[in-house]
C-alpha cells in the first residue's frame, strides 16, 4: 500500500473538517437518557480519517473537526457545556485509530478497558452480558483485511468507548440496557455499511484523480469494481 503524502493528508483533514460540520447536522437515531444528544450521519464516515490519513493523524484531525463542530454549536446555542458533551468527542476518535492502527494489542486494549469500566459500574455489573457487544472490535481486528468486519469493529470500538461513558454519566436502569440491545445491532451494523461504503468512495473518487493530482495516492485494493466483494 502506498503511503499518502503530507499534502494529501492536508487536502482530506480540510475536506475531511467540511464533511464532519455537514453530517453532524444530519441526525440518525437519538441516544437515550439524553435530549437533544443524536447519533449523525458522522458516525458512518468518521472512522475512514484513520483508514486515509493513518491512525494517529486520522484521530487528531476528528478530534480537531469534532471540538470545532462542538464549540460553533455551543456559540450558537444548540448544544451546552457538559461533561457527557465533551466526552462524546471521544468515540470516534478511538473509531478512526482503530480503522487505521495496524497493531493488534494497541486497538484491542481501548474495548476490553471499556468493557472493564462498564462492569464495575453496579448497573453495568447487572447487565454485563451487554459488553459482550465490545468483543467484537477484539475478534474483527484478526480479521482486518475484511473490510466490511474492518468496519464493523471500529463503530463498536465507537460504542465501546461510548457506552463506558453513559453508563457512569448518565442515569440509567438495567431494563433500559436491556431495551438497546435490538436497536444497537441495527444501528451498527448500519453504520458499519456506511463506513465500507465511505471508504470505497473516497479510494474510487482519488482513483479518478490520481493521474491529474500527483500528490493523491490510493488503496486500489478498495476502488470500486466487480471484485471488490472478496474484500468484504
Amino acid at each position: 500500500m502506498k503511503k499518502f503524502s503530507a499534502s494529501t493528508k492536508i487536502f482530506f483533514a480540510v475536506l475531511f473538517a467540511a464533511l464532519v460540520f455537514i453530517s453532524a447536522k444530519v441526525n440518525v437515531a437519538q441516544l437515550v437518557g439524553r435530549e437533544n444528544q443524536f447519533f449523525t450521519l458522522f458516525q458512518m464516515f468518521g472512522p475512514i480519517a484513520g483508514g486515509i490519513l493513518g491512525s494517529t493523524f486520522g484521530a487528531i484531525i476528528v478530534l480537531s473537526a469534532a471540538a470545532a463542530n462542538f464549540l460553533i454549536n455551543l456559540v450558537q446555542g444548540n448544544s451546552s457545556f457538559e461533561l457527557v458533551t465533551l466526552l462524546r468527542l471521544l468515540p470516534m476518535v478511538f473509531a478512526a485509530y482503530y480503522f487505521g492502527a495496524k497493531k493488534k494489542h494497541v486497538s484491542i486494549a481501548v474495548p476490553l478497558i471499556a468493557i472493564s469500566l462498564f462492569v464495575l459500574h453496579p448497573v453495568g455489573r447487572e447487565v454485563w452480558y451487554f459488553s459482550l457487544f465490545w468483543t467484537i472490535p477484539i475478534i474483527a481486528k484478526f480479521f482486518q483485511n475484511r473490510l466490511f468486519v474492518r468496519s464493523l469493529g471500529a463503530t463498536f470500538t465507537a460504542h465501546s468507548v461510548g457506552g463506558a461513558i453513559w453508563v457512569w454519566a448518565v442515569p440509567m436502569t438495567p431494563e433500559m440496557w436491556i431495551a438497546l440491545i435490538p436497536a444497537v445491532i441495527i444501528e451498527r451494523l448500519l453504520f458499519a455499511s456506511g463506513i465500507a461504503l465511505s471508504f470505497v468512495a473516497a479510494n474510487t473518487l482519488l482513483a479518478k484523480v490520481e493521474s491529474k493530482v500527483p500528490f493523491v495516492a490510493v488503496d486500489k485494493r478498495y476502488v470500486f469494481s466487480r471484485n471488490l466483494w472478496k474484500l468484504f
